[in-house]
């Protein structure tokens, strides 16, 4: 089995990613599959020494539909744990542009592990 972590260029991504790294140390053996939605591919030096394997995918086919992408991809890896990064919006805000975490929450076929920011 796969954990597969959702990245982008945001702290709830990177949020997500440590999460990954933190859940793949409690599954001994399981790798990291990192699918890239935008922007460049994280440092992973932290995952290597820390022991982890991590591969990152950044798949041209999904780019129309990064969210249906995400948990199509969980699917084909048979995925243990999907984990997203989420950030607060108001009732407003889901309204008039919808959420991509509450599609995966909704659609995947894992288990999703929903990560916040940690609040400074």
């Amino acid at each position: 089995m796969t954990i597969l972590v959702a990245h982008s260029t945001t702290p709830e991504s990177a949020a997500a990613l440590e999460a990954a790294y933190r859940e793949a140390e409690r599954r001994p053996g399981e790798p990291i599959v990192v699918f890239l939605l935008d922007g460049d591919a994280p440092d992973v030096a932290e995952a290597t020494a820390r022991g982890l394997t991590v591969t990152i995918e950044r798949p041209k086919e999904f780019e129309k539909d990064p969210v249906g992408g995400v948990v199509d991809a969980a699917t084909a890896l048979d995925a243990s744990v999907l984990v997203i990064g989420i950030k607060h919006r108001t009732a407003t805000g889901k309204l008039l542009f919808g959420s991509s975490a509450q599609r995966i929450l909704l659609d995947a076929t894992c288990p999703v592990l929903a990560v916040k920011v940690a609040q400074g």
